[in-house]
Parts: C-alpha cells; structure tokens; sequence
C-alpha cells in the first residue's frame, strides 16, 4: 500500500510531461518506409535516435561503413516523443547498441531536468525488457549559440545523464558538451545559421567522440 502514492505521482509525472505525439506520425511513417527497404535484419544494427540533431547527420553510414547504421532521428522530438514511438524507432530494429540524443528541446520547453531523466528511465526500461544485452549511449545536451542562455540547465541535465550511465549496466554516457568549447567559450564555427544545428565541422567534433562508443 505504501507503494502507491509512489507510482501514481509518478505517473502524474510522465502523463504531464507527454504531450501530442500524433504531430510526428508522418515523419515516422517515412522513417518507417526507407529502412522496410534499406535495413537488413540479418545483420548486427546500430540506432541513432532523438531529435534533429541527430536527424540531420546524414553521413553516419558512411563514417561506419563496417556496421548497419540506422538513423532514426526526427526534428523538434522531446524525451517524451521519443518515449512514444520506442517501438517504432527502436525496438523494432534488434539493435544491438542505440544512441540516443534527447533533452534538448526539453530543457528548451521548459521541462526540469530530473523529470526528463525520468522519461529516460522509462526509455531505457523498455529497451532493456525487450533486450537485456542492448547497449545505449546517452549523448549529451549540446551547447549551442541559439540556447546558450540555458546553459546552466543544460548542465544540470548532463550530470543526471552521467550519473544514470555510472549507475545502470550497459549505459554509457557520452559528452560532446566539452569538445565544442574553447576554453569556457562556444566555438562559433561549428553551427549553421540558425545557431542551434551543427554544419560538417560540429559533426567532426561530435565523431571524435562517438567514435569511442561505437566498437
């Protein structure tokens, strides 16, 4: 009895943070559709998976010719959105190591930390039920010119992200935050227009990180 309030605040808690994940179900539907003829399920795969920042690193098969890479990301998702579509994005690809980039666009909506990695648990939880061997490498929030005045949030959000990869077995965390500073500074080259997304050499920075995860 004594567990009940525990849960049902809980989720209180998701059921506040979700939102209308129905706005995404045509980008799905076409994600959905270019892997029915690209993903071979005879082979090992690799997920990336998350908002646009992940959806717009279009070069990730070529970087890792050696493993199956499916890039699942889609624009403007939260933990929450990510959390709906688990299945469709990556359960249904066996995978068997996922990264994930999420928290971004939470921290930007508002969303409190400990409540996104709440939605995280939830994730990971779902993933480890269908496959306890599944690696997952949470990527941490980036740094960026567009949302630089979060940046103590931001921060926030990476130290529970580290903090759940040093707690739960096949977690990792992976911290691009650092290498896209110069000194205490933003690099200022690594971003298109918009200030927010990544051009060729902010993916660069971002590989010479991920690249360690990858084996």
């Amino acid at each position: 009895m004594k567990l009940f309030p525990v849960i049902f605040f809980a989720l209180i808690s998701i059921s506040v943070l979700a939102q209308d994940a129905s706005r995404f179900e045509e980008e799905i539907q076409e994600i959905q559709g270019k892997y029915d003829t690209l993903w071979d399920n005879t082979r090992e795969t690799i997920v990336f998976t998350g908002s646009s920042s992940i959806r717009l690193w279009k070069d990730l098969q070529g970087i890792y010719p050696q493993y199956q890479i499916v890039n699942t990301g889609f624009g403007g998702s939260e933990s929450s959105d990510l959390l709906t579509y688990t299945d469709e994005l990556i359960l249904q690809f066996n995978p068997k190591k996922v990264f994930i980039y999420e928290g971004d666009n939470d921290i930007n909506a508002n969303k409190k930390p400990k409540d996104i990695i709440t939605v995280f648990k939830e994730i990971i939880l779902k993933i480890k039920n269908s496959n306890p061997d599944t690696w997952i490498v949470i990527i941490s929030a980036k740094p960026s010119l567009a949302r630089w005045h979060l940046k103590g949030k931001y921060k926030r959000l990476n130290r529970k992200f580290c903090r759940l990869g040093k707690k739960e077995q096949k977690i990792d965390y992976a911290n691009i935050w650092n290498i896209m500073l110069d000194g205490k500074k933003l690099r200022q080259d690594i971003f298109i227009e918009d200030g927010l997304h990544l051009n060729s050499k902010g993916y660069e920075l971002w590989n010479q990180i991920i690249s360690n995860y990858i084996q």
